[in-house]
């Protein structure tokens, strides 16, 4: 070797940290924007009661659609989006069924006789719902670190579900179950196609695929439900619609398009304990005494998932 060579040498791989920040980076602002989308998340619950106050359940989650697929499209015209690939199309159909039509639906049932605090700790399954469907879609494989952590957690949220309801689930955990189920299939799906997609065009063709069933129910529900308009009423609509519907998606998917859903997944363990605590701050529920000990456990997990392959 030359000295030529070797004064040559280190700036041959002197790029080689730096592609490895910005993988570090990239991977950083995926989580930033799964965590972000996570946080708009945890005010659903709250936005839902709120609207709830002045609309029917039907109504609500039909002018929430509704208005989501308004936004969708004036989005979608305003970057002059081309249409969906015919491969993309089954997937956004997933997607507008689970997270457009189905999750919404379910949950404002449920919580018409269920406090926003148990419904979110039910909903803490999702993470793992999500990862398992993903796993299944696309033939990956998380360690097995991950899948304890993420077992440990989902665990630690059903007991507490259990011990809320004194062993006996309601008609209301039974309308959340399934609606996790669904909603667990449209994260999954979503996440995949935000590998080829921008996350906001994933849901904004979603939303948009699902009004010519938003609207008729919007209709039907107006025509069929008493409507009294108040300020929380319009505040939690407005929320649930622009934010739970559209803005959060956004973020979210592309976080887990940044760092794969099953990890994006399992920040949302946290998101029952942040609905706790707007439940407490916005709506005057009362904390569960059992929170601290599985808002703990759930932290550990997400730690775990974090730092295991995914």
């Amino acid at each position: 070797m030359t000295a030529q060579d070797s004064a040559t040498r280190p700036a041959a791989i002197a790029p080689r940290p730096r592609k490895v920040s910005r993988t570090l980076s990239h991977s950083a602002a995926g989580t930033a924007l799964a965590a972000l989308g996570v946080a708009c998340f945890s005010l659903s619950f709250p936005a839902t009661a709120w609207s709830l106050t002045g609309f029917g359940p039907w109504t609500s989650t039909g002018l929430r659609g509704a208005l989501a697929g308004l936004l969708g499209a004036l989005y979608l015209a305003a970057v002059r989006a081309p249409l969906p690939q015919r491969r993309h199309r089954a997937g956004l159909l997933v997607v507008s069924a689970g997270c457009v039509l189905g999750f919404p639906l379910l949950t404002t049932l449920a919580l018409r006789t269920s406090s926003t605090a148990h419904s979110a700790v039910v909903i803490g399954v999702l993470p793992l719902a999500t990862a398992v469907v993903a796993a299944l879609r696309t033939g990956r494989r998380p360690s097995r670190a991950f899948w304890a952590a993420a077992l440990a957690g989902a665990g630690a949220v059903l007991l507490f579900t259990l011990l809320q309801s004194h062993g006996r689930p309601s008609l209301a955990d039974l309308y959340l179950f399934v609606g996790l189920l669904v909603c667990a299939a449209g994260y999954a799906e979503g996440g995949r196609l935000s590998r080829d997609l921008p996350g906001a065009q994933v849901i904004a063709w979603a939303a948009v695929a699902a009004l010519p069933v938003t609207v008729p129910v919007a209709a039907l529900g107006l025509a069929a439900e008493p409507v009294h308009l108040g300020v929380k009423a319009l505040a939690g609509l407005a929320y649930v619609a622009a934010v739970s519907q559209f803005g959060g998606f956004v973020l979210w998917y592309r976080g887990m398009a940044a760092i794969g859903v099953p990890r994006a997944s399992q920040l949302q363990l946290a998101q029952p304990l942040l609905t706790l605590v707007w439940s407490v701050l916005l709506l005057g529920e009362t904390l569960p005494a059992a929170a601290p000990v599985t808002a703990v456990v759930v932290l550990v997990c997400i730690a775990v998932t974090q730092r295991s392959k995914a």
